[in-house]
């Protein structure tokens, strides 16, 4: 039973990488390309801290992160994090589990004009918003699809669910034959009902997805299906 990776490089080659470690077989199925979007930063003086929830925007935000590099930044999480402090970014809080709880603590500790550097389809979090780069469907063929009968789909992304879903659905293969593991709840929501198996992660990370998917091989290879 293979693992399925569908979000886009970075993160894509990371969690293939983490999937073959663990002795798990993994396939690259991509469903997104990433690319960085032209923008003007604001008046530095106009915000308090950058707020990342994706590596890819530190990645991607180019020449106009360099002029707001000396504000605090906030990450949801420790691959966040460890993006920002690769690009020389002053890391001051990093998150345990979501954007909404990470901002939060941020505006607790005064930072209450964060910038949102994202993606074009993001998580609303509350936060000034600039878009830094998109995520763009790239071509999935129907025979990808159909041999995903028998595998595990991690979905790291309500967009990915839903587009999951969507494929799943045009090539006429039954949700029945596939299992998934979503990073939160409501990406699980995303993809909607009728899968063989649904496996929520513990936190939000990476890590805790492939422990998920390791559950649900297990499972399998006793016969005894999810829910």
């Amino acid at each position: 039973m293979a693992v399925v990776v569908v979000r886009p490089e970075p993160g894509h080659g990371a969690t293939m990488a983490r999937l073959r470690a663990e002795g798990l077989a993994a396939r690259s199925l991509p469903f997104f390309a990433t690319r960085a979007v032209a923008w003007t930063p604001p008046d530095p003086d106009t915000i308090d801290a950058l707020l990342f929830t994706s590596a890819q925007a530190v990645r991607l935000a180019g020449a106009g992160l360099e002029r707001l590099s000396h504000r605090p930044a906030v990450a949801v999480g420790p691959a966040t994090a460890a993006a920002a402090l690769e690009a020389g970014l002053s890391v001051v809080l990093t998150g345990s589990h979501d954007a909404a709880a990470v901002v939060a603590q941020a505006r607790g500790m005064g930072l209450d004009r964060l910038l949102h550097l994202a993606g074009h389809d993001r998580v609303e979090t509350g936060a000034m918003v600039q878009v830094v780069y998109a995520a763009d469907p790239v071509p999935v063929a129907p025979s990808a699809i159909a041999a995903l009968a028998g595998e595990i789909v991690l979905l790291h992304s309500a967009r990915a669910a839903a587009r999951l879903a969507e494929l799943v659905d045009d090539a006429g293969i039954s949700r029945q034959d596939i299992g998934i593991v979503a990073i939160s709840a409501k990406v699980a929501a995303a993809a909607g009902s009728g899968w063989r198996a649904v496996a929520i992660a513990d936190v939000p990370r990476d890590e805790a997805m492939l422990a998920a998917a390791r559950a649900l091989t297990r499972t399998a290879a006793t016969g005894i299906s999810g829910a």
